[in-house]
């Protein structure tokens, strides 16, 4: 049976990924982002899947997108986010106002775009289905408001598998590590950089978006309704747990 999906941020890299590795199974996914441009090349040779634009830190342009979504979904994936640090101007380290400004500015796109979206659609969150965040290795590592804001998504993740358990939804964040062949560092990672997160890594090689739409597609699957209120890693052993 065909599901419904919806998949925050898939104009590009992991998001893109994500929402063709469900297409390819047969269901029938909706991205969304800002830029129409690359939200047209993920939907171009995968009739299943249907760009919607919608900026996700904004309640009224959520509210307006609700009106162009199924009244069903069975998977929310919210991907949408990046570091917003890669696109600001510093002024100073003098500059509070700044400061933060900089630092709403990753937790807008980070944190409160997943519970907006979240809070969006939880109505049309179809029984059984699942939730999944994209997180990072940089909420235990540390990486500015960026790092901040993903491990305020995972906090604030355990309390939405509460809230969605009874209706048998699952809720989790994928934490990748270094992913290539991503918009993320926007051009600025030099290969001594790029070489050294490689270094880094248990298996030797960088993740690739595929590597997190398998773990995301897991998640959403009937093997994963056990599980909930967590964090998989998917970092190639940068960073272990036990």
């Amino acid at each position: 049976m065909s599901r419904t999906i919806l998949v925050t941020g898939g104009g590009t890299g992991i998001g893109r990924a994500v929402a063709r590795h469900f297409a390819a199974q047969g269901d029938e996914v909706v991205v969304t982002g800002r830029r129409p441009g690359p939200l047209q090349e993920t939907a171009a040779g995968h009739p299943g899947i249907r760009p919607q634009v919608c900026d996700h830190t904004d309640p009224q342009a959520l509210l307006a997108l609700l009106d162009r979504l199924p009244d069903r979904i069975d998977v929310l994936v919210n991907n949408a986010g990046g570091n917003t640090d890669f696109d600001t101007a510093h002024d100073g380290a003098g500059d509070l106002a700044a400061y933060a400004r900089d630092f709403r500015a990753n937790l807008d796109a980070n944190l409160l775009s997943a519970a907006l979206t979240t809070r969006a659609v939880q109505d049309r969150l179809a029984a059984g289905g699942a939730v999944v965040h994209i997180g990072s290795i940089a909420a235990d590592q540390g990486s500015g408001s960026y790092g901040a804001a993903k491990a305020g998504l995972a906090s604030w993740n355990v309390e939405l598998s509460r809230t969605l358990g009874p209706r048998g939804i699952t809720a989790n964040v994928v934490a990748p590590g270094y992913i290539a062949d991503t918009d993320f560092f926007r051009d600025r990672l030099t290969a001594e950089r790029r070489e050294s997160l490689v270094t880094a890594s248990a298996v030797g090689r960088a993740g690739s978006p595929d590597d997190i739409a398998g773990t995301v597609a897991f998640l959403a699957s009937p093997a994963a309704r056990h599980l909930t209120g967590q964090v998989l890693n998917v970092n190639g052993g940068t960073r272990t747990t036990r």
